[in-house]
């Protein structure tokens, strides 16, 4: 009898063990998945948000980029403002240089006042740098018939630049004009043999302060 209820203790037993081993095993199971499961979600929260981070950035930089390139373009634009602003120019384009300052010859009363440039009628006459028309008209706009239909502008620092056997005038005394300017029509009024423009750089607006005009351009960086 003893043995009996012996063994049918011990078989209760074993199977009490192996009971609890497995309820342990099923919650060790259990909450290894939902460990799992949160560290799933803590590395795909993790994640996004780096990528929204990382977009962010990218975002940032190219508006601070833009930025960047927008000023840049506005101080390149202001620097060459300036730069044209200061800047001398020769007064018609395609020419051949022909009678030259200070040279002798029957054609002048004494010496030649300035440069000339040998160009066909018609040809644009641009300002040589910005100032203001201080004379404009026939009889070389007040400095003697020789000169034609001529332009005297005013610029900075006591200089002025003259423009004499003029076809047409079209500016007039008072106004301001910019380097590069549209100012007259070369021609071959007053004094003169054929069509070209005389130019003249001035210490005063009138004749009789002449200096030499191609040395005065190319101390200014203009190749004559």
């Amino acid at each position: 009898m003893s043995k009996r209820v012996t063994s049918r203790s011990s078989r209760t037993s074993r199977l009490r063990t192996r009971a609890a081993v497995l309820a342990v095993g099923l919650g060790a199971s259990v909450a290894l998945g939902t460990g799992v499961a949160a560290a799933a979600g803590t590395t795909l929260d993790s994640s996004a948000a780096g990528t929204t981070a990382s977009a962010l950035q990218t975002q940032a930089a190219a508006q601070a980029k833009a930025a960047a390139d927008a000023k840049k373009a506005a101080a390149t634009t202001k620097q060459t403002a300036a730069k044209k602003a200061a800047s001398w120019i020769d007064p018609v384009k395609k020419y051949t240089l022909s009678a030259s300052f200070a040279q002798a010859g029957n054609m002048w009363s004494s010496t030649h006042s300035g440069q000339d440039f040998a160009v066909a009628t018609g040809t644009q006459v641009m300002a040589a740098h910005g100032g203001t028309v201080v004379k404009a008209g026939g009889n070389g706009a007040g400095d003697g018939p020789a000169y034609g239909n001529a332009v005297v502008i005013k610029h900075g620092n006591g200089t002025y630049s003259q423009y004499a056997h003029l076809s047409r005038i079209d500016v007039k005394v008072g106004q301001v004009v910019s380097t590069g300017q549209h100012i007259a029509l070369s021609g071959s009024t007053g004094n003169s043999s054929g069509p070209h423009l005389h130019f003249e750089i001035r210490t005063t607006p009138n004749y009789g302060s002449a200096v030499d005009p191609v040395a005065f351009l190319r101390d200014k960086g203009v190749t004559v």
